[in-house]
C-alpha cells in the first residue's frame, strides 16, 4: 500500500511529521507538500507560471518533495511525477486549525484530498484544532485508528471524507461521531484598524460565531468534544435546481 501524504502548511510543519510517523506503521508514505504555508488557498492551481519542487532531507535522509505552489499543485505533480506508483491513499495533515463548517471550502488542506479524489484516489483530510502546544502526536494515533476502521469498511474508490479533531479529545477516549459539514455563516466580521503611518486596514474576525442549532453538524460535534468524521463530494450541482431549470423550453434567438 502507497500513502501520499501532503498538507497546506507546508513540508516542515510538525503535524505532517507527526503524520508521516504514524502512517509509516501501516503503509509506504510519499510525502509531497507545499515548500511554505498555503493556508486559506481553496483549490488553486498554478499554470500561469511554470512549477518548480526540490527534494528535502532531514539529517541525510530523504524526506520528500516540497512543491513551491499550492496542496492541489503538490497532489498533481505527487501523482503524475514524484510517487513510484499510483497511490492508494492521499493523506492532507495533520493541519494545525480546524476545518470544519462552511471552512471547508476555504482550506488548503481539504483541497489537497479533493484534488487525490480527482484522480480516483480514496482520500482524507486531517486537522487539529489550533493551540499553542498542539499535541500533534496523539492526533496522529486517533487519526490512525479512524482512519483504519473508516478503511476497513471498504469504502468506494475515489471517496473523500473530513477528519477533525478537537484539543479536548486529546485526552482520555474520545467518541467518534459522523456528521454532515455544518453551512452555517459565521465569521463575516472585519476589524478596521489604523496603522503607524494613519492608513487604514481590516483584520478578519470569527464574529459573529456560529449560531446554535439542534441539528448535529461537525462544528457542534467538535463543540461537544467529539472527533468529527464527514463524508464530502466535490460535485457542486444542485440536482433539485437542475430539474427544475431542465423542465420547459429555453428559446434562444436565431443569430
Amino acid at each position: 500500500m502507497l500513502t501520499l501524504l501532503t498538507n497546506d502548511d507546508g513540508i516542515f510543519a510538525p503535524g505532517l511529521a507527526a503524520m508521516e510517523k504514524i502512517v509509516r506503521t501501516f503503509s509506504d508514505v510519499a510525502v509531497v507538500a507545499p515548500s511554505t504555508e498555503q493556508s486559506g488557498v481553496g483549490h488553486a492551481i498554478t499554470f500561469l507560471t511554470p512549477l518548480t519542487a526540490k527534494e528535502v532531507f532531514n539529517d541525510g535522509h530523504r524526506r520528500g518533495w516540497a512543491v513551491d505552489g499550492s496542496p492541489a499543485d503538490a497532489v498533481k505533480l505527487g501523482i503524475t511525477e514524484f510517487c513510484p506508483r499510483r497511490p492508494d491513499l492521499v493523506i492532507s495533515g495533520i493541519n494545525s486549525g480546524l476545518n470544519a463548517g462552511i471552512n471547508v471550502l476555504y482550506s488548503g488542506t481539504v483541497a489537497a484530498a479533493i484534488e487525490g479524489a480527482f484522480f480516483g484516489i480514496t482520500s482524507i483530510a486531517v486537522s487539529l484544532e489550533w493551540a499553542d502546544h498542539p499535541e500533534f502526536d496523539r492526533a496522529a494515533v486517533i487519526a490512525r485508528d479512524v482512519i483504519q476502521s473508516l478503511l476497513a469498511r471498504k469504502p468506494a474508490t475515489g471517496s473523500l471524507f473530513n477528519i477533525n479533531m478537537p484539543t479536548s479529545a486529546m485526552r482520555g477516549q474520545p467518541a467518534l461521531r459522523v456528521v454532515p459539514m455544518s453551512v452555517s455563516r459565521y465569521g463575516e466580521a472585519f476589524e478596521r484598524r489604523v496603522d503607524p503611518r494613519g492608513r487604514s486596514y481590516w483584520w478578519a474576525t470569527n464574529d459573529p460565531p456560529p449560531p446554535p442549532s439542534p441539528l448535529e453538524s461537525d462544528v457542534t460535534a467538535l463543540a461537544a468534544g467529539h472527533v468529527t468524521l464527514t463524508p464530502l463530494d466535490y460535485d457542486l450541482t444542485h440536482r433539485t435546481g437542475l430539474d427544475d431549470l431542465a423542465a420547459g423550453a429555453w428559446p434562444i434567438a436565431a443569430g
